[in-house]
């Protein structure tokens, strides 16, 4: 009997073929699983040709070609078994680095809610795309399956939510595919719900007259009055003091934001890191009269995260808006949270009979406002943080447009006031 001839590189493993090659400066055997015949050692060499010539130009992906490769740990590539809890653990550890403190409570809640749904305890490699769909749908009805097949409430939650959430955790198994964790990441390439555009839903000058009635206290009044004719954040305006503002130029600088994690960051913005508004005449009244109650509090010492992990500033901050001057306990802090800032926008919401609204629409006034004045979008997208003009047109394109008339009745005053008259050629009769 004539001696079986092989290829270089393939050879026989228990009357199955098995190749050799040489990855990372270690020679290692991959079993093909197919009978030792003369025409699969062609199809055996063959590959081992495409594998050696793949390494060699660098793109040679091991995990696609020998997925269920034992050599595949012994280069740290492939599947590790990691439940979806020790990933959101990990992935959430070294996340902390680039997001403020603030964001990072928000993906702990949406960990939290992952880890209900679908599973702590489950490994991160079987988690499916119809898991992923599943979680969604459970998000958005309110309703969740249990392992008993029981259905359980749970709270609901709106689509610009849902898709915050899914969001979220499809970089967590993204950092689970990049390092080999898991293949695939099963929440890749599903569209986002989509969502109807919230109009803005500002106060009119006589709901905003209304409101400002119905405040028991003039800090109360001065707070919402300033909201209104600034455009600020209400996390901003808790961190006001007075060594940001310049009653005499008429400006305002903003310097700090106030989170719902109760910590001083850097403003919320994406122009910059200090943005200054220009104070119309009815701001600076409301500041002339704040500063009656305020304007000589005790500076504060705080600190102020900076964006590079790790770092702070500390600011000595005279607060605008002082709960102490209201608070017949004198337990209250220096300045004010969000959340109790909105509860008084809440209660007189309510004394002055007006239709519900968010705090946060106070914003929006100051923008509809501006606008129907004719202010130009690029200022008012400076005033309010905006890097261009382009979220005022997204946000307030009706408003510009419903207020056409007032533009060209401000352009015919304008003309008639500044371009020269051109006298008419005289017609013969």
């Amino acid at each position: 009997m004539s001696k079986v001839s092989y290829p270089t590189g393939v050879e026989n493993h228990g009357g199955s073929l098995r190749i050799w090659f040489n990855y990372k400066g270690k020679r290692v055997r991959e079993n093909l699983g197919i009978p030792d015949t003369a025409r699969n050692r062609k199809v055996a060499c063959d590959l081992r040709t495409s594998v050696c010539f793949s390494i060699r130009m660098g793109s040679f992906d091991y995990v696609a070609q020998f997925p269920n490769s034992p050599n595949l740990k012994l280069f740290g590539l492939g599947k590790k078994d990691i439940t979806v809890k020790e990933l959101a653990v990990k992935w959430l550890e070294l996340k902390k680095m680039e997001i403020t403190a603030n964001t990072m409570g928000r993906y702990q809640s949406v960990i939290k809610n992952c880890l209900q749904l679908l599973g702590g305890r489950k490994l991160a490699a079987s988690v499916t795309q119809e898991n992923a769909l599943v979680f969604r749908k459970e998000l958005l009805t309110g309703y969740h399956l249990s392992k008993k097949n029981q259905i359980m409430p749970i709270q609901g939650r709106s689509v610009p939510t849902v898709n915050t959430y899914m969001t979220v955790i499809s970089g967590m198994f993204q950092f689970a595919v990049n390092n080999g964790y898991i293949v695939k990441n099963p929440f890749e390439g599903l569209p986002s719900l989509k969502k109807a555009k919230v109009e803005p839903d500002p106060l009119s000058r006589e709901e905003f007259n209304r409101l400002i009635e119905a405040c028991y206290h003039q800090q109360t009044k001065n707070f919402w009055s300033l909201a209104v004719y600034t455009g600020m954040r209400h996390g901003e305006l808790c961190g006001l003091a007075w060594e940001d503002i310049d009653l005499r130029a008429g400006t305002l600088t903003v310097r700090r934001n106030y989170t719902q994690m109760k910590e001083f960051n850097l403003p919320k913005t994406d122009a910059g890191t200090d943005r200054v508004i220009q104070l119309t005449q009815p701001a600076i009244n409301v500041l002339r009269n704040q500063a009656e109650l305020t304007r000589l509090g005790q500076p504060q010492q705080i600190e102020v995260k900076l964006r590079e992990y790790g770092r702070a500033s500390t600011h000595s901050c005279s607060f605008v808006f002082n709960p102490q001057i209201t608070d017949c306990t004198k337990r209250s802090g220096f300045h004010y949270a969000v959340s109790s800032i909105n509860r008084t926008w809440e209660s007189a919401i309510k004394r002055a009979g007006i239709r519900h609204r968010k705090a946060y629409q106070s914003r929006h006034t100051y923008a509809c406002w501006s606008l129907a004045a004719g202010a130009n979008p690029n200022f008012i997208a400076n005033q309010m943080g905006h890097a261009n003009a382009q979220m005022v047109y997204n946000v307030y394109g009706a408003w510009m447009s419903d207020n056409n008339q007032s533009q060209i009745t401000l352009l015919n005053q304008n003309l008639c006031e500044n371009v020269p008259s051109v006298p008419h050629k005289l017609r013969k009769i």
